[in-house]
This record gives C-alpha cells, sequence and structure tokens, in this order.
C-alpha cells in the first residue's frame, strides 16, 4: 500500500482543526493540538492562507477557514482573469505583431471560451472574438486546454471539419496533444481560419493548475516555418507573458 504523503495529512488536519473549533485558533494552539513543530505548522498555514484555504485575524493573528474552501468548486472567475491579463495581452499583442487571445473551458467542456481579445496592431480588418466559443481540436487555445486542463475539457466526436487542415482523427489529435504536453505549447496550423495559424500556451495558478490557455493568431507564414515548425521567437514570448499573468494571480481564489 502506498505511503501517505505527511505534510498533505497535516495541513487536512489543520483544516480540520480550524472547521471544528468554532472560534479563530492562535498558532501555539494549533502547534500543540498537532503535536506539531512552531515552524512546520507556521509554513503549512502559510501555505493555506496563499491559497485562500485559510484566512488569518488582521488584530489577533488568529487563523481560521479561508473563503476559498467555498469557492473550491467553483470555476474560476474569468473577469479577473481578463482583468489581470490585460496589460501581458497588450504587450504581447505590440511585441509579436499578432492578435492575442485568452481562453478558458466553456461551461460544458467541449469547447474553447475566449475572454478577451487583443486586435492585431495593424489596419488590417479584424472581428473581436471576445464572448465567442471556438472548437478544442481546431485551435492551438483549445489544443492547450485538451494538452493541460484534461480534467476540464474533452473534444466532442466526431470532430468537425473548418479547413484542409483540420485535424479530424481522434487517433492523430491524441498524438498531437501527447506532443504539445512534451514541449510545453500548442499550436495550429490554419485548422480552425483558412491561412491563420495559432500558438498558444498554458496559464497556471498556485499549485500548477492551468486557469486558462494565452495564444496568439497570425497568417500561418509569420509563425510557421515552411517546412512546418513553429518559429521560437513567438513562442518566448508567449511563454514569458503567460508566467507575468501567473505571477498576477497569485492568491486570486
Amino acid at each position: 500500500m502506498a505511503r501517505a504523503i505527511q505534510s498533505v495529512e497535516r495541513a487536512a488536519a489543520l483544516l480540520r482543526l480550524l472547521g471544528g473549533a468554532g472560534r479563530p485558533l492562535a498558532l501555539a494552539e494549533l502547534a500543540a493540538a498537532l503535536d506539531l513543530p512552531r515552524p512546520t505548522a507556521h509554513g503549512l498555514l502559510r501555505t493555506l492562507r496563499e491559497e485562500g484555504l485559510v484566512a488569518q485575524e488582521p488584530s489577533s493573528g488568529r487563523y481560521l477557514l479561508g473563503e476559498g474552501l467555498g469557492r473550491l468548486g467553483a470555476p474560476w472567475d474569468r473577469h479577473d482573469l481578463r482583468a489581470r491579463a490585460m496589460n501581458w495581452a497588450d504587450a504581447l499583442a505590440a511585441g509579436t505583431g499578432c492578435a492575442v487571445y485568452l481562453g478558458v473551458p466553456s461551461a460544458d467542456g467541449a469547447g474553447v471560451d475566449l475572454v478577451h481579445h487583443v486586435f492585431r496592431p495593424d489596419d488590417t480588418p479584424q472581428r473581436l472574438r471576445t464572448n465567442t466559443t471556438q472548437p478544442l481540436h481546431a485551435t492551438a487555445w483549445g489544443r492547450c486546454l485538451l494538452a493541460f486542463a484534461p480534467a476540464s475539457v474533452r473534444a466532442v466526436e466526431p470532430l468537425e471539419t473548418y479547413t484542409r487542415a483540420t485535424v479530424t482523427d481522434p487517433a492523430v489529435l491524441a498524438r498531437e496533444i501527447t506532443t504539445t504536453r512534451r514541449r510545453g505549447w500548442a499550436d495550429d496550423a490554419g485548422g480552425w481560419e483558412p491561412g491563420v495559424g495559432g500558438l498558444a500556451v498554458p496559464v497556471r495558478s498556485g499549485g500548477g493548475l492551468t486557469v486558462a490557455a494565452l495564444g496568439i493568431g497570425a497568417p500561418v507564414e509569420e509563425l510557421f516555418t515552411a517546412d512546418g515548425r513553429a518559429r521560437p521567437e513567438p513562442v518566448v514570448e508567449l511563454v514569458a507573458a503567460a508566467g507575468e499573468i501567473a505571477d498576477g494571480l497569485e492568491g486570486l481564489t
């Protein structure tokens, strides 16, 4: 039988203790009740507080259950996500010359909802895609969610055809998702719109949970080489922007 992870057991015990006490508890009380050294108890409480699962009274410093516990089953607030991503999305569009998209799983898990869209910084005609839903299998941001948020989304078969480049074979899609996980980013060379490609990376919250996909879109030849390989520069910029957005999500529940 596999051994339990001690830190997880201790964190769970702290939450149970706080939930059953009926009043805020001091660090010394918590440490004594669980027979833990104070530094160990403090480290666990600090981590739980950063995740929103434990709160601390400003006046007394005593601990109680946090509001984040009541939202564990709720989806991430997309308005907060959009607000915290806006500045970095604007900078990403300016730096890459591409349109920028922020996508989250749709309510039914069968698509990707675009919660933010920054136009390409040029004079080409463009249509705002915010608040639209796009297919998982035919977009880079959808494939990103399939690879890094598989518990939240699922590709519905049969896979619909949108262009000549759309992947409609489930086995081929599965291989591409495996490749996406291995390298850390997703791509689409015109599977959703003819001649328009995309690249996307996951945006992660605390603990590594993928809460969104950050993507860029542009003509295929701007994102891919003649032999179909993604150009490295935009991938580097995407990864950096996603990291900055993730840093801004710390403490958001």
